[in-house]
């Protein structure tokens, strides 16, 4: 049990400006092509915000590249 609250804890060391902010980063990086590694996120919610935002830009970065063929 003290791995749950553990887990709890830092889960709970996030906002909604922090989820936002590492989407923001995560779609920047995969807008521009870096690679899926997020950097620095303590919170297993924001590295998944960052994933999220991550893919999204990503997919943008790729029908760009299609498009610029």
């Amino acid at each position: 049990m003290g791995c749950t609250d553990s887990n709890t804890e830092n889960d709970q060391h996030w906002s909604l400006e922090s989820l936002n902010k590492a989407y923001q980063q995560g779609y920047m990086a995969g807008l521009t092509g870096q690679t899926n590694t997020p950097r620095a996120l303590a919170a297993d919610v924001l590295i998944a915000a960052w994933e999220a935002g991550w893919d999204d830009g990503h997919e943008q970065f790729e029908l760009h590249k299609r498009h610029s063929a």
